[in-house]
């Protein structure tokens, strides 16, 4: 039996949404011998590093850097529920590496479901400023060892493609050491891994694995750790249709990040099958939640067009799941997009207190025929 086959959710985190104290609870009540405290966030809460495994093959990882993207944390609570069905595939896998998880690297922005930590920064981009507590943590880590890879764990948004049609359900990127993109032997390195990822699941989730674009960031932390010699892996964890808590896309994160150890385990290092990363096609944006087409305004001129409509996710006092709320992006002629969503308004009624839509309000209007 493989992995997919035994795939297990936790059900003690049945939501996207993670209470950071619901988190340490579990993390201390079920997991006390294998993790530790690295510091705490700004606003004094706890960051726990787990540590598993025995293996001589260091690797790294560390999930909700971005407060608001849960799926990695949700990935390493779902892979060892997984494993624990499998004591074979366990000791195979961690007997050849051992693995350090920083659990919510960005706790206070994971309890308000924010991209910034609790100061308004993004962690993704303070490397060199060290403006915030956490990637300090992080990088005191990654320098009180030789790490053999690292595992950079993100979501992307729902505007993402792998060709205009498929949503980019999971994309990987083995990130550049420089302007130039050069194909360096660490890129290698992380390209091999991919390819073999990609290997696994690209029958299981047929056209929905992208590659995110290698564009050379100066202030990130997966590209800074990869030029200074760490073989460092993006993953990002994105749209499924009809799955906007990303049930789905956490099943297929799950499996992804499996294959990845699975992987890491076996190459120790090897480029074999590298080249494979360049069958990936590259992420495209093209889409929007919803798009109304051909929606006649209440003007007194005619006025016929479009508009595209995003969800924006946040978390409301006292619920224990974050809402969608949809906001306007975008009104005019939105034919170069498209929409998870589309909705032919010709010859409906637009029903608005105000003639037209606002750009970034909250969506005040409905459409009744």
């Amino acid at each position: 039996m493989n992995f997919e086959q035994l795939y297990q959710q936790n059900p003690d985190f049945p939501n996207r949404y993670i209470s950071p104290e619901k988190l340490f609870s579990y993390l201390q009540n079920n997991l006390s011998d294998y993790i530790q405290e690295i510091g705490k966030s700004y606003l004094e809460k706890p960051i726990y590093k787990l540590t598993v495994g025995t293996g001589v093959i260091q690797v790294l990882a560390w999930s909700q850097m971005h407060g608001n993207e849960s799926n990695a944390t949700h990935a390493m609570l779902d892979l060892l529920m997984t494993l624990d069905q499998s004591p074979e595939m366990k000791e195979e896998l961690f007997s050849k590496i051992k693995l350090d998880f920083i659990f919510m690297l960005n706790p206070d922005g994971s309890e308000r479901w924010t991209r910034l930590n609790a100061c308004d920064i993004d962690l993704n981009r303070d490397f060199h400023n060290e403006a915030s507590k956490e990637i300090k943590f992080l990088k005191n880590i990654v320098a009180s060892k030789k790490y053999d890879y690292a595992l950079n764990l993100h979501e992307q948004r729902t505007i993402f493609t792998t060709d205009g049609i498929h949503p980019a359900t999971l994309s990987f990127l083995a990130p550049s050491e420089n302007v130039e993109r050069t194909v360096t032997e660490n890129r290698k390195k992380c390209m091999a891994v991919i390819g073999n990822i990609y290997h696994h699941l690209k029958d299981l989730i047929p056209n929905q694995i992208g590659r995110y674009s290698d564009e050379f960031y100066p202030t990130s932390t997966g590209d800074n750790f990869i030029k200074a010699g760490m073989p460092t892996i993006l993953f990002e964890g994105g749209h499924f249709v009809d799955d906007y808590t990303r049930q789905d896309t956490r099943k297929y994160y799950t499996i992804a990040l499996y294959y990845a150890l699975k992987a890491i385990s076996e190459l120790n290092s090897n480029i074999d099958g590298w080249e494979t990363y360049n069958d990936i096609p590259e992420n495209q944006e093209t889409h929007y939640d919803i798009v109304y087409r051909n929606v006649k305004l209440n003007t007194d001129h005619e006025c016929i067009l479009d508009i595209a409509v995003q969800y924006r996710e946040i978390k409301e006092e006292g619920k224990d799941e974050i809402s969608f709320i949809p906001f306007v992006m975008e009104v005019g002629d939105v034919k170069q997009r498209k929409g998870w969503i589309e909705i032919d308004c010709t010859g409906k009624k637009f029903l608005s207190e105000t003639k037209y839509p606002k750009l970034d309000a909250e969506v005040n209007f409905t459409i009744e025929d």
